[in-house]
């Protein structure tokens, strides 16, 4: 892989461009591999990435049903950040959170990360109890992160009303190092690395079954012919109980559609990430200007990539008596993803009841800022066979065991 350049963009640029490598191969799927990855999403992504490159196991296919970075990973409003309340939450999100900060370099792509810091917004008293319980916890977690007054809250966001009638601003939970990162970016630099390192990157291929014996997985039957593994990764995000149900067993989780949209581009007015969890609505401003919104998913179960009008109907409303600079802008796009939601509203990471079987899901309205940790944790874990110190707090069995990891109040609107 040619690396990339200051000086690689000046030599193409008298050469009119014609000497640039396509950025990921895209090879005719083998009939075997060691392991196989069904997902080519970010998560999907990340763990061939650091399968190959921790553990070197470089005998790797990612299989995906569309186009690379096409579903959630595409579909996403960018944030990063790791204050949770719980320790595995933190432990597993504050990786994800380190590793992207240097990313950019690791994969040799401009991930464009921008560490402008994210604000979430206590606007009721339960709301900044609850914060300040959370900053206690951050701190003993190792979590920089820290309560701001509304003072402070206005003069690091001037065109916030902190003195709404409905939703005052009582004050925030702010994290300085939490920010964004560019979705598409991200994608696109796990997978440029993998493949340099021999995974095959396989797109527009279906998986239709999943085959094993004596318990044990043998492979997978997709569009473009059967391909044995021994081990099978499934990261498929709102699709894993589809796949599960192909494995032999069922998962925990829901399948709801989680919709954000975009105003047209303005000037730039807010250089931080906010988040109004009462009201569940969060707002940022692109490097192109435009203001992404999103909100809450929607409340009944679905696949589509859409969403209802409702849930855009009340962010926006609530989202203009915090910003009224922004009632006059009109809308330029809106899309939606499909999230798979588990009833603690944390991941599951770890072996199935398919012997050979993996899987990473669950990761609700907070997927992409777990892009790396994730993928780190898996990895390890599939590497191993047993999870490692990271996915061990979210294994299946803990739903049957009661030990759950309740981030349904901490997450809030999880993004």
């Amino acid at each position: 892989m040619r690396k990339y350049s200051a000086f690689a963009i000046a030599r193409e640029a008298f050469r009119h461009h014609s000497g640039w490598q396509r950025a990921w191969r895209s090879p005719e799927p083998k009939k075997s591999y060691q392991v196989v990855i069904v997902g080519a999403g970010g998560h999907g992504l990340a763990t061939a990435y650091y399968l190959a490159k921790n553990h070197g196991i470089r005998d790797i296919a990612v299989i995906e049903k569309g186009w690379l970075g096409g579903g959630n990973t595409g579909r996403n409003t960018t944030i990063i950040r790791s204050n949770y309340l719980q320790d595995e939450s933190a432990a597993i999100y504050e990786k994800a959170r380190g590793l992207y900060e240097g990313l950019s370099a690791e994969l040799n792509y401009n991930i464009m990360f921008s560490p402008r810091g994210v604000m979430m917004l206590a606007q009721t008293e339960h709301e900044l109890r609850g914060y300040h319980r959370i900053n206690q916890a951050n701190a003993i977690q190792g979590v920089a992160t820290e309560m701001l007054t509304p003072e402070q809250v206005k003069s690091k966001v001037p065109i916030m009303e902190i003195n709404g009638p409905r939703y005052p601003v009582l004050g925030a939970l702010w994290q300085a190092r939490g920010g964004t990162a560019r979705h598409d970016a991200v994608a696109w630099g796990y997978a440029r690395a993998a493949s340099d390192l021999g995974v095959d990157i396989i797109q527009q291929t279906e998986v239709t079954g999943i085959t094993q014996s004596g318990g044990q997985v043998t492979g997978v039957q997709t569009t473009r012919g059967d391909i044995s593994c021994k081990k099978l990764g499934i990261v498929v995000a709102g699709h894993s109980g589809v796949l599960a149900e192909m494995a032999g067993f069922r998962l925990p989780i829901e399948s709801v559609s989680l919709q954000a949209l975009v105003s047209e581009p303005i000037k730039p007015c807010i250089d931080v990430v906010v988040m109004a969890n009462t009201v569940h609505g969060y707002l940022s401003q692109s490097d192109k200007g435009e203001l992404v919104i999103g909100g809450g998913a929607d409340g009944y179960n679905n696949y589509t990539q859409r969403g209802s009008f409702h849930h855009v109907e009340e962010t926006v409303r609530a989202l203009i008596e915090t910003f009224p600079i922004i009632s006059r802008l009109k809308q330029l796009r809106q899309w939606g993803g499909i999230v798979d939601m588990t009833g603690d509203r944390s991941p599951i990471i770890g072996k199935t009841p398919l012997g050979g079987c993996f899987i990473n899901c669950g990761w609700g309205t907070g997927g992409f800022k777990s892009i790396p940790g994730s993928g780190w944790a898996l990895a390890a874990t599939m590497a191993s066979g047993e999870p490692d110190e990271l996915a061990a707090p979210f294994g299946l069995e803990r739903f049957a065991e009661g030990r759950f990891i309740d981030e349904s109040v901490a997450a809030g609107v999880a993004h």
